[in-house]
């Protein structure tokens, strides 16, 4: 266990604090690689933004007898998706970097894939796929960062628990529908 004197002192917290303050909440604690973690936070970036148009997609061409309580499900997952994506862009800028929101190359980028689906059943296998592809992800992510960057590892961590749920939810409605749809 650490004891209080591996802390430091209250002058050497203020002078570290003057020091290269254009950084803003970078400090010289920070021990992560910056430029990798902008990176792997762009890449999670254009996953989450996949995944709000794919279930925007399937709110609107969710049918069938099942399907207003899906749809809406879709819609509730799309719109925290975004705010995923938002909590990510938002980071990318804390760390100095620039989130990369280019349609252009966003399916290259994005750990999960696009598909639509041709029924409630399909459509609702691809979400959970999608959704488990994201949890490794950022398992994966969470382990990588270490104690290195705690607040990227805090929000990942935040954001990972909201797709555990999601992942859930779709569980749940697949084992509510009947196999041949």
């Amino acid at each position: 266990m650490e004891t209080i004197s591996s802390l430091s002192d209250i002058t050497t917290l203020r002078s570290h604090a003057r020091h290269n303050i254009e950084q803003g909440a970078i400090t010289a604690s920070y021990s992560a690689d910056r430029k990798t973690v902008i990176d792997l936070l762009n890449q999670a970036l254009a996953t989450e933004l996949v995944c709000v148009l794919r279930y925007r997609c399937r709110h609107f061409m969710a049918r069938g007898i099942h399907a207003k309580s899906i749809a809406a499900e879709f819609l509730i997952h799309s719109n925290e998706e975004q705010g995923h994506a938002d909590q990510l862009a938002g980071r990318i800028v804390q760390l100095g970097g620039e989130p990369n929101f280019s349609p252009d190359s966003l399916t290259s980028r994005s750990h999960a894939e696009y598909h639509v689906g041709d029924s409630l059943l399909e459509m609702i296998k691809e979400n959970l796929i999608a959704e488990r592809i994201a949890i490794d992800s950022y398992r994966e992510l969470i382990q990588y960062l270490g104690d290195q960057d705690s607040t990227t590892s805090l929000l990942l961590k935040t954001i990972l628990a909201v797709e555990e749920e999601h992942a859930d939810d779709l569980a749940d409605l697949l084992q509510g529908l009947p196999t041949k749809m």
